[in-house]
């Protein structure tokens, strides 16, 4: 991937940028909406938001006075947990749809695996897509097993998997397990809410670099064929997360990173998540 437009490719043959911004917890008014239009000013060209952010219409505005094409855009949103099962998605679907003010969604996601009505949420998500109002659909937060079961019980396959992931949670199982069904994991929390900028290895791989220790892991992200999208609300520091295409680790720098995995979580567990 050379610059911040680099797209990989879905198993239904979207191209979906690598890299992109998310907006869980920026506020709604102002802040979302400068946030995106500054994001899309830098060049970011992938944004991901979900109805439980409450800030979808401030990312449709935005969207809309950035003067980009639609088209050239890619917009992910997500069904919360109180909204899942057939119809309630359908309509969840489109209450998106309306505060975004767009005629598609290029992602939708099932934002956590609530037991026993995922699999419905799912059905209505590939209507969602054979309909042509999602250019692609996927899952959150899913586990190994939750993919299994949708697979098993599925016409439609994920395109995406978007989890908690960073050093110290490199998820290699479930990255191995997406890679073989041609399924693309993407990073939520993607420095651990900022608690690997600390670690003494990338702190000394950064300064060797001459780089920030954020864009050492999200560098780190990109390398492992990991989708990633970093938040922030300050100009300065979109503009840094995204200056991350004019340099490579090395491989020793990768294994060094990667031996940094110690399972750890500092979101939910989607297996002991109170939905």
């Amino acid at each position: 991937m050379k610059d911040i437009s680099g797209t990989l490719t879905l198993n239904n043959g979207v191209e979906m940028p690598q890299f992109g911004l998310g907006v869980y917890k920026v506020e709604k008014g102002r802040q979302i909406e400068d946030t995106v239009k500054d994001a899309i000013n830098i060049g970011y060209r992938l944004i991901d938001t979900a109805a439980f952010y409450e800030n979808e219409e401030g990312v449709g505005k935005a969207i809309k006075e950035s003067g980009v094409p639609r088209e050239e855009l890619f917009i992910t949103t997500k069904v919360w947990n109180t909204d899942q099962g057939y119809d309630q998605t359908l309509t969840a679907f489109d209450n998106s749809l309306k505060k975004m003010g767009l005629d598609y969604i290029d992602l939708y996601l099932i934002h956590w695996p609530v037991k026993e009505k995922y699999l419905e949420t799912w059905r209505a998500l590939e209507k969602l897509y054979k309909d042509g109002k999602a250019r692609a659909i996927g899952v959150s937060n899913f586990q190994i097993h939750h993919i299994k079961y949708i697979l098993e019980n599925a016409s439609e396959k994920p395109a995406v998997n978007q989890v908690e992931l960073h050093p110290l949670l490199s998820q290699k199982e479930l990255r191995a397990f997406c890679g073989e069904h041609n399924i693309k994991v993407q990073a939520w929390s993607p420095i651990a809410r900022g608690r690997v900028l600390e670690d003494s290895d990338i702190k000394e791989i950064a300064k060797r670099r001459g780089k920030s220790a954020a864009q050492i892991i999200l560098r780190w992200h990109l390398q492992n064929g990991i989708m990633v999208i970093p938040k922030s609300v300050k100009k300065d520091r979109l503009r840094e997360n995204a200056d991350i295409f004019d340099f490579e680790l090395t491989e020793d720098e990768m294994r060094q990173m990667n031996a940094l995995n110690s399972n750890q979580r500092f979101g939910a567990d989607p297996d002991n998540f109170d939905f």
